[in-house]
């Protein structure tokens, strides 16, 4: 099965489609209540909820779901009935399966309640028709390539006494996401040096995003924060919550985190942990929906996918 311990969780929806070819007195005796088993359309309806809820027991790769919501509509066409079903859940991985799933077995179920008056039934087709939620609906494009900056804070490896492993993490996952790394620095854990180096990359070299790594923790040395609190003009305090709830989940350590993010000018800057695990995992849960703030800052007049998610 699929590691997917490093996903987040949305809202997911999936709707598909199953078509089933019938006869039309087939037809005729559904709208009139007249076949023998009782009402297909009701007992295909409960199948589809129940199948909707029990696809990872009949499909091996699928991960278990919490199914929060099933909605099933049935076409009564000339010739044919068409079972729409829509699933959604709050998870971490899409449901397009379940959909599937439902969508054969209202299908399955319709066919073996008719089959005693209808020989000539055929289902040609399960398909899906739409899924949202997942990673790429939360992608957003723009004009121009967004350029960041990543500052290491570590007394430590400044002196060379250690190698840095969380920064150089931190700008391959950028250049994965499609920024433009310009600059990548280590400076010693001292306020002065921090508050600087943020103030020229906002003020002067005005990068679009500015991620630190370290000094982050409750030694005397970890001075981040309290250099953010003089640089930044207005504090985005969503972020360090959803890191360091990101992070809860995965190691209780994360709430010790005094980590911070906010905005100087148009420049985003935010504070990861110094440990190359609580950075991965940051990294895991700031991207991508950090991208839509851009557009947000910009007004979207440089956003080109035409969609203002809100």
């Amino acid at each position: 099965m699929r590691d997917i311990s490093r996903k987040f969780s949305t809202l997911r929806t999936a709707t598909a489609e199953a078509t089933l070819l019938a006869s039309p007195d087939t037809l005729a005796c559904i709208r009139r209540g007249e076949v023998p088993k009782g009402d297909p359309l009701a007992v295909a309806k409960v199948a589809a909820i129940q199948a909707a809820k029990d696809t990872s027991r009949i499909i091996p790769y699928c991960h278990p779901v919490g199914v929060e919501a099933v909605d099933i509509d049935f076409d009564l066409q000339e010739g044919a009935i068409i079972t729409t079903v829509t699933v959604k859940a709050v998870h971490k991985t899409g449901v397009e399966m379940e959909a599937l799933t439902a969508a054969s077995v209202a299908a399955l179920t319709l066919y073996d309640m008719l089959k005693m008056i209808d020989d000539s039934m055929e289902i040609i087709g399960v398909k899906l028709l739409e899924k949202r939620g997942g990673k790429s609906d939360f992608r957003n494009a723009y004009d121009r390539p967004l350029r960041a900056a990543v500052l290491v804070l570590s007394d430590s490896i400044a002196a060379g006494e250690k190698d840095d492993r969380s920064g150089k993490l931190i700008v391959e996952r950028l250049e994965a996401e499609g920024f433009q790394v310009g600059d990548y620095r280590i400076i010693p854990d001292d306020t002065v040096q921090i508050r600087s180096a943020l103030i020229r990359y906002a003020d002067i070299d005005n990068y679009d995003l500015v991620l630190t790594t370290g000094g982050t923790g409750f030694s005397h040395r970890d001075n981040t924060p309290e250099a953010m609190r003089e640089v930044i003009e207005r504090e985005i305090p969503g972020i360090p919550e959803a890191l360091r709830n990101y992070g809860q989940d995965r190691t209780p350590y994360a709430m010790l985190s005094r980590g911070k993010a906010g905005l100087r000018g148009d420049t985003i800057i935010v504070n990861l942990p110094g440990s190359s695990r609580g950075v991965a995992e940051s990294l895991d849960a700031l991207f991508p929906g950090l991208m839509h703030a851009f557009g947000m800052l910009w007004g979207y007049s440089g956003h080109t996918d035409g969609k203002e998610r809100r």
